[in-house]
């Protein structure tokens, strides 16, 4: 039996909803906690861990516990972000955590796109800079939808078979 843990970091309650998504699809035993909650990491079998894309990377809060994660443990990695999925701004962030988890097994990861803060976009669109990621991220405004949420559900799915498989 697999003990599991759904550790996540949510500003805008993006990544939280697709954490419990996750956490529904999951056998027990399971615990759900944001990542400052989170502890006792070496007790889990599998720790599926999810953030909202900043800056095209990784929080730092986020980074510190991917840097904790024990060698060797069977981590899923998920995130929420304003840029199209599938695009280079969308996958640069969960590249970044793959590597500064390198210690740990990674079985899978998963994205999806969240809707970005007013205030962020406000701030962004101003830039000149950032003036067509700002208007991608403005067509993220209804996500996560019930569509990612159950594309989240069948990652758990997946994860959890991979992971049996590798026993």
């Amino acid at each position: 039996m697999h003990k599991i843990l759904v550790a996540y970091f949510s500003l805008t309650g993006n990544t939280k909803k697709i954490a419990e998504a996750i956490y529904e699809s999951l056998p027990q035993p399971k615990i759900l906690r944001p990542i400052a909650e989170a502890s006792g990491l070496d007790e889990f079998d599998l720790i599926f861990i999810g953030f909202p894309v900043h800056s095209h990377s990784v929080p730092v809060k986020v980074e510190k516990f991917l840097k904790a994660i024990p060698q060797g443990q069977k981590v899923a990695l998920f995130s929420t972000h304003g840029a199209l999925t599938g695009s280079r701004l969308s996958r640069e962030a969960i590249e970044h955590a793959v590597v500064t988890a390198s210690q740990a097994k990674i079985i899978s990861t998963f994205s999806c796109r969240g809707k970005v803060s007013p205030q962020a976009l406000e701030v962004l669109s101003q830039l000149p800079e950032h003036e067509a990621w700002a208007d991608m991220a403005a067509s993220a405004s209804t996500h996560p939808n019930e569509h990612d949420l159950e594309d989240a559900r069948a990652f758990a799915r997946w994860v959890m078979a991979l992971s049996r498989s590798e026993r």
